[in-house]
């Protein structure tokens, strides 16, 4: 629901507020709330974070640090897939969705131990230390990101998946 009502916000934000991208940004439509990648492509995995909204907290390997830990999960929905890519979008300022994380199906199939990045229906797949790092406390910043993934299945037909994730600035 938390998600339902971020996505309702962001829909309704002024495109006044928002600075005109170039036609390569991945985000054209700003009356649309989905990067373009996403939109028209049904869904057909489901996507989470866990912990969702997650906070930063000292990191122990970096003295003066911090780590905000999140895992991320996958599940096809809809039969036997095949990893296209995955990635994220970010969203911290009021330009919008940027483009950010990119991952390759060999990429993927490792970090969320997926073998051979073929997504069996109903299997989690989990990303664990689907971590975010800062060096210091004034590199401590809130924002979004929305995670997806594309697949195909034997057809050749595109799925979609996407989660967002709440990265908060303040420790708790």
């Amino acid at each position: 629901m938390k998600t339902l009502l971020l996505f309702a916000t962001l829909v309704a934000t002024p495109v006044a507020l928002v600075r005109a991208q170039t036609t390569s940004a991945p985000w054209t439509d700003h009356s649309r709330v989905l990067p373009d990648k996403l939109r028209q492509v049904p869904v057909g995995i489901t996507l989470w974070h866990t912990p969702n909204p997650v906070y930063p907290e000292p990191n122990p390997e970096q003295p003066g640090g911090y780590v905000w830990k999140h895992s991320t999960t996958v599940r096809s929905e809809v039969g036997e897939l095949e990893v296209v890519e995955c990635g994220s979008f970010i969203w911290y300022s009021a330009e919008g969705w940027k483009a950010n994380m990119h991952e390759t199906p060999a990429e993927f199939a490792e970090l969320f131990n997926c073998p051979g990045a073929l997504l069996r229906a109903g299997q989690p797949y989990t990303f664990q230390k689907n971590y975010r790092f800062a060096d210091n406390a004034q590199r401590l910043y809130g924002g979004d990101a929305l995670w997806y993934i594309l697949a195909k299945d034997k057809a050749g037909k595109l799925y979609k998946g996407f989660g967002l994730i709440e990265t908060e600035a303040k420790v708790k």
